[in-house]
């Protein structure tokens, strides 16, 4: 991810709060926690990963989309890849 503007560690500080969050989802289905309490969790996970997901995609258009000085090739592949992962998600 070298195209990240912001520091990996910020990214990979990110993602393990997200595991925390799956780890409280899945300590909540052993407890046999309330329907409510476990789709409360499941939702917070979706938003935590919709949010990391905005910022890598920002920031691969600003690196391989829209940045100054790349050659056409180089936009349509960085718009094709954006592409395939925006159709993939959206399954």
């Amino acid at each position: 991810m070298a195209h990240l503007s912001k520091p990996n560690a910020d990214l990979i500080a990110r993602i393990r709060r997200i595991a925390g969050q799956v780890n409280a989802v899945e300590r909540a289905l052993e407890q046999e926690a309330e329907c409510s309490d476990v789709l409360h969790r499941v939702a917070a996970v979706r938003g935590a990963v919709n949010g990391l997901l905005d910022e890598i995609i920002a920031e691969h258009l600003k690196a391989h989309v829209s940045a100054p000085g790349l050659a056409d090739a180089e936009r349509a592949a960085g718009t094709e890849e954006l592409l395939a992962v925006i159709r993939r998600y959206s399954k």
